[in-house]
């Protein structure tokens, strides 16, 4: 079978909380328990749900996002994480049609489906509904002819009786029940600010909790029914993505500079390709954890800090003062330093109070206002990241506020309701709350890592300061 006909499924709802995550966990660990080379894929900027998809198939959890990537990047991301699969299973994002705000069905999950041609299985919260369900089902089978809606899960099921009617209802829907999951006090995951606790940070509790929802899934899910629906797919023409082929190639003889990538439980957010773009473009990706490493890997010469959860470690992120001197130096030595939300923080002189690595003039801490939504961008000057002028689309999803909000020489301006900058640069650093999927703007590795080999940041300025006004050509 070819790399475009990889079976797959959307696992969709027709809103949050219906328990997308439990059944496309369950079925992604069932599958894969059964001896299947199981895909996962997460609709949406989510960096947590991928977590768990990547523990439950053992191949790193891959987000597909249309507002952050472009449409018709979609399918050659998923091809190239699905290469190799028996069977690729996609999460969707809030319900089946939601997607960015005011732009139609863009970022959505049904776009997705639609671009990948894979039939869509939609979890139903049959909690308070009987014969109502069918009407629900209904709706969403007839919204959108271009969605091919082609089996339910009834989930939160209260008894068998339950179960007897609401099979009954759907039998006049023309959509067919392909499972009936009961309510359970098992398998719940821990939530807190930001949704899921991550598994770096409750790993083995996480597994047992992903193992009793595939027990859950195997005894309430028709999965020969399921994997026949996922065949049932035409072919794709695109060509998977291929990282060596988005950034050039590494310059011979300049040897592999080592780029470490910050990651444990403080800093649990990152795309897959990011570290794939980095090897591609000549890197050697070294990880190291913050929390536990009191020095950066050897021969450090760039450094990547994505997003993730500083506030709940500021404590042990502040007493380990050798690697915060360590952090500083790096950065002082003007090599490329790249800080998304969580990195931002944790070169930010404070947090809560707490010490952190002092590179940047600023103070975090947190708040009880949710910082979240899609971003434009545009870079406003020359910096080990991004040249001036480079439009990037982002994702903000914070509780933290950065005191100022943006240096002498911001990172991005943006298109936000509060502010027209955000971000800093200074030196070789390039720190921001904006999260950007670096599939959509490959130069930002090759730039990141073309600096870490020249063993400083580029010459800055190259030009000035880029003007970032409101009207027609602005992001």
């Amino acid at each position: 079978m070819s790399g475009g006909a990889v079976p797959r499924l959307v696992i969709a709802a027709p809103s949050s909380g219906a328990g997308k995550t439990t059944v496309a966990t369950g079925l992604m660990a069932a599958f894969a328990e059964a001896g299947l080379a199981v895909s996962p894929h997460k609709v949406g900027p989510d960096y947590i749900d991928p977590g768990y998809h990547a523990l439950a198939t053992g191949r790193p959890g891959r987000n597909l996002d249309a507002f952050l990537c472009g449409p018709e990047q979609l399918a050659p991301l998923f091809l190239h994480g699905a290469a190799g699969a028996d069977l690729a299973l996609v999460e969707g994002v809030m319900g089946l049609f939601d997607g960015a705000s005011g732009r139609g069905e863009l970022a959505s999950t049904a776009q997705v489906a639609k671009v990948l041609r894979a039939p869509v299985v939609l979890v139903v919260d049959a909690s308070s509904q009987s014969r109502s369900v069918a009407a629900l089902v209904h709706g969403f089978a007839s919204w959108d002819p271009g969605v091919r809606l082609a089996g339910v899960i009834l989930n939160k099921v209260g008894s068998e009786r339950h179960e007897e009617l609401l099979r009954d209802a759907m039998e006049s829907s023309g959509v067919p029940v392909l499972g009936a999951l009961h309510r359970t006090e098992q398998a719940r995951t821990p939530s807190r600010h930001l949704g899921l606790v991550p598994v770096a940070e409750r790993r083995a509790e996480a597994l047992e909790s992903v193992r009793a929802l595939a027990a859950r899934v195997r005894e309430g899910c028709d999965l020969p029914a399921l994997l026949a629906l996922a065949r049932n797919v035409p072919e794709l023409p695109d060509r998977p993505w291929d990282p060596g082929a988005a950034v050039p190639a590494p310059t011979a003889g300049a040897g592999r500079p080592v780029v470490a990538v910050a990651g444990g439980p403080a800093f649990t957010f990152s795309y897959a390709e990011h570290a794939e773009l980095l090897t591609a473009a000549g890197a050697e990706v070294v990880p190291f954890d913050p929390l536990r490493d009191e020095r950066l890997p050897a021969g450090t010469r760039g450094l990547v800090i994505g997003g993730g959860f500083p506030e709940v470690y500021a404590p042990e992120l502040s007493a380990n003062a050798p690697l915060r001197a360590a952090v500083a130096e790096l950065a002082a030595s003007g090599a490329p330093v790249s800080a998304e939300c969580a990195g931002l923080l944790y070169l930010a002189r404070s947090l809560d109070g707490k010490p952190m690595c002092g590179v940047l003039p600023a103070d975090g801490r947190m708040t009880e206002r949710l910082t979240l939504g899609y971003r434009e961008a545009v870079a406003l000057s020359d910096n080990a990241l991004a040249a001036a002028g480079t439009r990037v689309r982002g994702h903000e999803f914070h509780r933290t506020v950065l005191d100022p909000g943006a240096g002498a020489s911001p990172a991005w301006g943006v298109t936000h309701p509060r502010r027209a900058v955000e971000g800093f640069v200074a030196g070789g650093v390039h720190a921001s709350y904006l999260h950007v999927h670096w599939a959509a703007e490959p130069a930002l590795a090759g730039r990141l890592v073309a600096g870490a080999a020249a063993g400083a940041a580029p010459d800055r300025p190259a030009r000035g300061p880029v003007p970032f006004g409101r009207g027609a050509d602005a992001p």
